[in-house]
Order: structure tokens, then sequence, then C-alpha cells
């Protein structure tokens, strides 16, 4: 999703964009700061980047840690988190990381004003992310406070959501031309429709999200974030595309029915119980995106029996269409029995898996 995030980042008007390992770096003002959290559809942080310093042992992240001025950032009423990450040496641990790193910044205030801020790992005032590659400690403000694929539509799941993050990057890596019908076969709580609606509509990532980190920063700026959300707000379209969504669970489409009723997008998603085998086409040829359901207490005969029935499904009744299915069964995938024209390699959280097109002649 690298290429996508820094395709958004360039548009919204960031200087100096750069590939990283799962992550783009950039630079911009507050007013991009707040851009980027309120659009960037394949983000899951903003991290403003404060310090960054060699780690050779690790009194370095203690000492370092606790010269920063915290109290520019936060004040002994206010709540703090930290998050780390590790990847060297110096620590076994990311927990320990965090905890070193607590200690750090309320021995501070200890030592300045008798007092220290509390620990909120759920809603902080004020969240900061620790970063340890190699022999280096990046120390960052997480501006966007809880992970951005809470868009905030979403307010009941089935079993094994996508990730809204992922589901907003599988559309756009699909060349997906938001004109042409989308179809999700296998839709289970609607998260691809709804993203497929919003991109389609330029309605904002964070559109439906109730709060950001940054609105809790002491130097956070009321005007200037209504002056974005407006900004942005007004580059939303009327554009109506067909989106069709269906499932074998009454139960996951009733689910999806209340999240899409949550966007008041239902004019625009069409929703039925319906077994894959028993759809059709509801117009001109389109484009599948479908996530199958995976579930590992099936037996493996089971799967394999699914993935052919999918495959058979598709030849048979979605002629001229271009279908993107997404698995972490990489064996099963085979089974569908179609040549692809297309693997991509993405990671569902921790699972490997290929986004594969099928192009029906």
């Amino acid at each position: 999703m690298e290429e996508i995030l820094q395709r958004e980042l360039d548009l919204l008007g960031a200087v100096n964009t750069q590939i990283l390992k799962r992550a783009v770096s950039f630079e911009g003002d507050k007013a991009l700061l707040y851009r980027a959290n309120y659009c960037c559809r394949t983000a899951l942080r903003i991290l403003k980047p404060i310090l960054v310093f060699p780690i050779t042992k690790q009194e370095d992240l203690y000492n370092n840690i606790n010269k920063i001025s915290w109290e520019a950032y936060i004040g002994n009423e206010n709540s703090l988190a930290v998050d780390a990450v590790n990847a060297t040496s110096v620590f076994t641990n990311s927990q320990y990381v965090a905890l070193k790193t607590k200690d750090a910044v309320v021995d501070r205030f200890r030592e300045k004003t008798g007092s220290r801020p509390s620990v909120d790992l759920d809603n902080p005032d004020l969240r900061i992310n620790i970063h340890l590659y190699k022999e280096t400690c990046t120390v960052s403000l997480d501006s966007s406070g809880s992970s951005l694929h809470k868009r905030g539509y979403r307010h009941v799941t089935g079993p094994a959501p996508l990730n809204e993050v992922l589901a907003a990057g599988l559309i756009q890596l699909s060349g997906w031309d938001k004109k042409i019908p989308l179809y999700d076969p296998m839709c289970g709580s609607g998260t691809i429709l709804i993203e497929a609606n919003m991109l389609a509509r330029n309605i904002p990532s964070g559109y439906f999200r109730p709060v950001f980190g940054f609105e809790k920063w002491m130097d956070f700026d009321p005007e200037l974030w209504n002056k974005i959300k407006e900004e942005e707000n007004e580059k939303i379209q009327n554009t109506i595309v067909d989106i069709y969504g269906s499932d074998l669970s009454s139960r996951m489409i009733g689910i999806a029915t209340e999240n899409v009723g949550f966007t008041k997008f239902r004019d625009h998603i069409h929703l039925e119980v319906a077994a894959f085998e028993n759809t059709l086409p509801k117009g001109p040829a389109g484009m599948i995106i479908s996530n199958p359901p995976y579930d590992e207490r099936l037996q493996l005969d089971d799967i394999i029996s699914f993935y052919k029935s999918i495959g058979d499904v598709l030849k048979k009744k979605y002629t001229g269409f271009e279908a993107w299915i997404i698995s972490s069964d990489l064996k099963a995938l085979k089974f569908i029995g179609l040549h692809p024209s297309k693997k991509i390699t993405v990671f569902n959280g921790p699972l490997e898996c290929r986004f594969v097109r099928f192009s029906l002649y």
C-alpha cells in the first residue's frame, strides 16, 4: 500500500514524500497534518517525529527521553500512553520499552513539579510512539490517537472483519474507475461496499470519525481544523455508482444494513441475502472485489470445494467482469480454476495474503 499512500499524500500537498518499509515519510505544516488524518484512506497513523537519537545501551532510552521538554506537549492534569515497536537487540521486549519511556516522562514531571500525568491506555490526551530500529530510536507524537482504520461508521462487525484501511487500499489497487458497477458477493459487514462508495463520492476517510488525537494537543487550532474539514467536505460529489453486496448470512446482511444506514448510503448500496452461486449480475459487466470467508475450523476439503464453486460461478455467470479475490489460503486459491491475470502480495494484519485478479472474458 506504500505507493498508494504516497500518491494520496502528494495530492494533499505533502513535500519530500519517501517510501519506507510499511510507511511513508513526508514534510508539511500543521494544516497538512490535520488534512492527512482526515483524508488519507490507506494510513493507519500519522506520526510527528520530535527526536531521533542513537541507542547502544538501555540507559540511552531513559536518559534521552527524560531530557525532552514534555511540558510543552502535556500537563500534570493530562493523561498519556506509549506505543513501542522494537527491532533492536538493545531491548528484547517492546512492552518494557514502553514502560521505561513512561517512567522517563513522568519522572521529569515529578522532578520539576512534584506531580505527574496519569496513564490512560484507551483514550489518552497524548499518545507517544517509540520506534527502535537497529541503533536508532525515533520518538514521535501520534496525531491520530486511535488507529485511522476506525472510521466511525462500522458499529457492528462479524467474525474476522476486513480492516477499513486494507479495504480502501484493495479498491485502489484494483484500478476500479468509480464508474462501472462494483460487487462484493461475500460482503460480511459491508466494509468494501462502504469504502468504495466513499471513494466514488470523494467523501473523506475521517468524515464519520468522532475524534482525532491532535484535537487534545496543547497547540490544537480549532479554527484551522474546521477550515480543513469545510474545504474537504466541499469536494464531496453526488456521484451515484451502482454498488451491490450480498452474503449467505442474513445476520451479516443485517449488520451491513445497519452500517450502511449509519452512513446514509442506503440509496447507493444495494444489499441482499444470497449465496454466491445464487446471485446474478444486476446489469452491465462490472468489477467484483471480495474477501471470501475462511474459517480455520473448516476441513481442507470443504475449503477446496468452496473455492472451486467460486470459480464455477465466475465462469458461468459473470462473463465480461473483472474479479479480484483476497485470501490467506494460497493453496485454496489455486482451486478457483481460473488463470490469474495479476497477483499482489498484501498483509491482512499478520497474515500474508494474495490479492488476485481474474479477467472473465
